[in-house]
């Protein structure tokens, strides 16, 4: 199972139960969790215990997801990484930047990716030669800047 740190354990595995919660959690993250017994056929009390252990667990976390351009981030992009050193120590230092939402190791012509998002092409130009470009091991970037938003789920359940 995959965790948010970026380190990974060997697991057992989710019971079809947990999958079947994971899911409709990811479908509707309000639903009560009456309502979810009644899907998975456990009582109020066992829903309540097992998203508890997924949370704990960091199996899954419930959040609410916006639309950046609805919320005043009017430009998303996908910037390439080509670093030097450490690579993990450069992504540790880019993850701390608030704009960027995701930051990923990677094999291929790129050595992190990093999506962000901005409140316009000027907040992505001081972004770019203010903060990512200069923390120390950023060799060379390239972005990719999101004319439109196709398709974003995060609904891909347990497969």
């Amino acid at each position: 199972m995959a965790r948010g740190n970026g380190t990974s354990t060997l697991s057992p595995g989710l019971d079809d139960v947990s999958k079947q919660l994971v899911e409709e959690l990811q479908r509707d993250g309000r639903r009560s969790y009456a309502d979810l017994a009644k899907s998975v056929g456990l009582s109020e009390a066992a829903v309540r215990q097992r998203v508890r252990r997924l949370l704990d667990d960091g199996v899954m976390q419930i959040v609410a997801v916006t639309d950046p351009a609805t919320v005043g981030f009017s430009r998303q992009a996908l910037v390439g990484i080509k670093a030097e050193g450490d690579l993990r120590e450069v992504a540790k230092r880019l993850s701390g930047l608030p704009e960027l939402e995701y930051v990923v190791l990677c094999a291929g012509s790129f050595d992190i990716l990093v999506e962000l998002v901005c409140e316009d092409d000027e907040h992505l130009l001081s972004l770019l030669d203010e903060s990512i470009r200069s923390v120390e091991g950023v060799r060379e970037t390239e972005t990719f800047i999101y004319l439109r938003l196709v398709k974003q789920t995060y609904a891909w359940g347990t497969r």
